[in-house]
């Protein structure tokens, strides 16, 4: 089983890039399963409805979400409603939503699992992720040894503290969450790692938002999310092949830069 792992899409830039990248990426690597990270694929903080719907269908089979799964109120309203989309398993559990889901794959199965970090969030609140796994990896391995996580969290210490925690007990845990790609993809016990796996949207920008306007920031404390950035798009992510016994075999990371597919698409 070939696992695509989309990184968080970013605003207007990270949708288009989405929309023009992955038919390239899905006839070149032939993922079996899609998910995309998608908690600032709406104006760069937020997923909306509508958002929701079009990265679905355009070839998301899931959608995570994290520290802003509840922003947009279109989708936070609905999410009942929406099963591909997550939304952090350790949040209160009267949270509208689910934090898992097993999905099928032919003639097997995926469980997917969005856990949110406690570091460095101030205006959202989740239960210790470390103290909730256990418990929901031991209900999910009766149905399937395939089970895969992403980890959104701020603090790559809280990441990689967890990884050690669960490796050998699940297929892959993926960091998300900083927009930053790192290059520690690694395996160990059979569990498939990376610290973050970056974003999708604009490469010549701060997280996917305009240079200018997060300098503005630091400089005066004035918080502005709302300019996106849209130079040099690019498709971030990890791709994770699995094994029928869900055991990690190999990790990739994605990185694919939509001018280089315009330049080979001209060559054509």
């Amino acid at each position: 089983m070939r696992i695509l792992y989309i990184a968080e899409i970013v605003g207007k830039a990270g949708v288009f890039t989405l929309k023009k990248a992955l038919p390239e990426i899905k006839k070149q690597k032939n993922p079996d399963f899609i998910i995309a990270s998608a908690d600032g694929a709406t104006g760069g903080n937020g997923l909306g409805r509508n958002h929701a719907a079009y990265l679905h269908k355009l070839g998301a089979r899931a959608l995570t979400t994290g520290d802003y799964c509840f922003y947009k109120k279109d989708l936070a309203e609905n999410l009942d409603k929406i099963p591909y989309v997550l939304r952090p398993y350790n949040l209160n559990p009267d949270a509208p939503g689910i934090g898992w889901k097993i999905f099928r794959i032919d003639e097997k199965k995926i469980a997917l699992i969005v856990l949110l970090g406690q570091n460095n969030f101030t205006r959202i609140h989740a239960a210790s992720p470390f103290s909730r796994i256990n418990s929901l990896l031991e209900k999910l391995k009766k149905e399937t040894p395939s089970i895969f996580i992403d980890f959104h969290a701020q603090s790559s210490a809280e990441k990689q503290t967890l990884y050690a925690m669960v490796k050998g007990h699940c297929s892959a845990l993926i960091g998300s969450h900083c927009r930053v790609q790192t290059a520690d993809e690694q395996i160990q016990n059979n569990t498939a790692y990376i610290t973050d796996a970056g974003r999708t949207g604009s490469s010549l920008s701060v997280g996917g938002c305009d240079i200018a306007s997060r300098i503005k920031e630091y400089l005066t404390g004035i918080p502005d999310w709302t300019k996106e950035a849209s130079e040099k798009p690019e498709l971030q992510g990890v791709l994770v092949d699995l094994a029928d016994d869900g055991k990690a075999l190999a990790i990739e990371r994605i990185r694919w830069p939509l001018d280089e597919l315009a330049a080979k698409n001209q060559q054509l």
